[in-house]
């Protein structure tokens, strides 16, 4: 698969899916962004708004197993990763695989479970593989794993620790939907006997591989290189900032924008492709000071600022 080939598959995995989901196009890109960069994405917003359904619809249109795991205070990691249970026919201990052993996972409302159960993903998340008492079990490939989490009714929910949150390619929302869209809703739901809508399959599994290797042919200029390196440096410098992108990040700003560069249907980066997935991409990881904190900046603010003070080479 070529750039030109994987730009029409992804057009037709987002025009699938919006078929379903009523959402601004550039939400799709970013959910789209972290299957082809081989990360995991992050939604947050309030509840209602289609988070699972296109979580749903993505597995589908990628033609993907799918499964869902519904984060509550009571979840312990053993049912996420699976667990030994005895075997009375062979007198012996089978591993059972847990939910996680699934190409899409959705985590639902990742922040109601304690931080012991979150970071059982941790090493799914990083490695594609779970270890449970001592032995080590690939998981299915690819592994996309979409959480999240609903800014309201916060009390009794556990924050997400920096550390897993920086593990997140992309964090993004959908918002609602405008005037138009709130009678495309209903106009759609009107038209089908079932309350949810469907999608059909655009590729399978091994399509899926094929597209996830294209960001790697894609080609850099090493000034932008140094502009990605520039962005990044500013966050840290930022007097907003406490602590600013990690270099994870700074990888993760590269990967990003190689796949936005494929999805474009280019095998080189432009610096639109970078301005592009700076907000999703790295806004998450900002730590920002008290005063900030106080003062509600948004951290998508400080990217932007960032954005606008860096110069952008001229390629």
């Amino acid at each position: 698969m070529d750039a030109t080939e994987a730009s029409d598959a992804s057009s037709q995995i987002l025009d699938e899916i919006g078929s379903a989901v009523i959402a601004d196009r550039g939400f799709f890109e970013t959910v789209l962004l972290g299957v082809v960069a081989k990360g995991h994405v992050l939604l947050e917003d309030v509840p209602g708004t289609g988070k699972t359904l296109t979580a749903q619809s993505f597995a589908t249109a990628l033609g993907l197993s799918f499964s869902r795991i519904q984060f509550t205070p009571d979840l312990l990691p053993a049912d996420i990763t699976g667990t030994h249970i005895f075997n009375e026919q062979s007198r012996s201990f089978e591993f059972t695989e847990g939910p996680v052993f699934a190409n899409v996972v959705l985590a639902d409302e990742i922040n109601r479970a304690p931080p012991k159960t979150q970071s059982a993903l941790l090493e799914a998340m990083e490695e594609g593989q779970v270890t449970v008492d001592g032995d080590t079990y690939d998981l299915p490939s690819p592994f996309f794993v979409i959480a999240t989490q609903n800014p309201v009714d916060m009390e009794g929910t556990f924050e997400l620790p920096e550390a897993q949150v920086d593990r997140f390619l992309a964090k993004t929302s959908l918002g609602y939907p405008d005037g138009e869209g709130e009678v495309e809703l209903l106009r759609r739901r009107a038209g089908r006997d079932t309350q949810s809508p469907t999608v059909e399959p655009v590729l399978d599994a091994a399509s899926v591989e094929e597209l996830r290797s294209v960001p790697e042919t894609v080609t850099v200029d090493d000034d932008l290189l140094q502009y990605m390196a520039d962005l990044v440096r500013a966050t840290r410098d930022d007097y907003r900032v406490d602590v600013g992108v990690s270099p994870r990040g700074t990888q993760r700003l590269f990967e990003a924008t190689r796949a936005m560069a494929t999805i474009a249907g280019r095998d080189y980066v432009a610096p639109d492709d970078i301005k592009r997935v700076a907000q999703p991409v790295l806004a998450h990881r900002l730590v920002l000071t008290p005063d900030a904190r106080v003062e509600q900046v948004d951290k998508g603010t400080v990217i932007q600022s960032v954005l606008d003070e860096v110069p952008v080479p001229t390629v």
